[in-house]
This record gives C-alpha cells, sequence and structure tokens, in this order.
C-alpha cells in the first residue's frame, strides 16, 4: 500500500482530534509547494491523504494542520493555531502514518506504522 495517512490524538484530553482540517503538499524541483490532497479528520481522528498505486515521488512533503478549528470545538486557547510537519520522502519508500499528540500548549509527532 503507496499512502499517506496521519491520526491526531489530543493527550491532555485522552481523545482523538476530530473534523480537523489537514492539507498534504509536495515541494517541486522550484521549491514551491504543491498541493496533493485535503482532508478532516474522521471521528477516530484519522485522515487519508493520499493512496497511490505507484510509488511516491521522491522528496519534500508537508502535512498542515489546522489546529485552532479543534481548539474552538473544545473551548480551549492553543499555543499553535496551525501546525506543518515536513519530511523527506525517499527513493523506494511507500507508506508514511505521521501521527500528531496534540495538548494546547505543545505537540509531538514521528513516523508510526
Amino acid at each position: 500500500m503507496i499512502s499517506i495517512s496521519t491520526h491526531i490524538l489530543d493527550i491532555a484530553q485522552g481523545l482523538p482530534a476530530r473534523d480537523v482540517p489537514v492539507r498534504l503538499e509536495r515541494r517541486d524541483a522550484s521549491g514551491v509547494w504543491q498541493p496533493l490532497g485535503a482532508a478532516r479528520t474522521d471521528q477516530d481522528g484519522r485522515a487519508q491523504l493520499l493512496y497511490e498505486k505507484e510509488a511516491l515521488a521522491p522528496g519534500f512533503y508537508r502535512l498542515g494542520f489546522e489546529t485552532a478549528t479543534h481548539f474552538a470545538a473544545c473551548k480551549l486557547d492553543g499555543l499553535y493555531p496551525s501546525i506543518e510537519i515536513t519530511f523527506h520522502v525517499r527513493d523506494g519508500e511507500e507508506r508514511f502514518h505521521i501521527p500528531l499528540l496534540l495538548s494546547p500548549n505543545g505537540y509531538t509527532t514521528y513516523r508510526g506504522s
């Protein structure tokens, strides 16, 4: 399976972050970010942004999370209204799951499975 997906967990509340807008972009040869897809997280805080039959093109990709919508829905004043995570796809790599662990005053991420 060749894909890019994400999962957002609100670790302060111990719940998935639902209905968060997420976008996927790829940096082209001239350094300009090109949109590849967009989604909103589902009830489980998950979003599938890219599903391909062919290999991912090597290069730099970026996930953008509009976290202000989640904080507003929870009546919280979050420090980070949006978060961007840039990652590197190398030749032959096929699947990327990039979780976001979120709280009102911090976040962390990692390459999931």
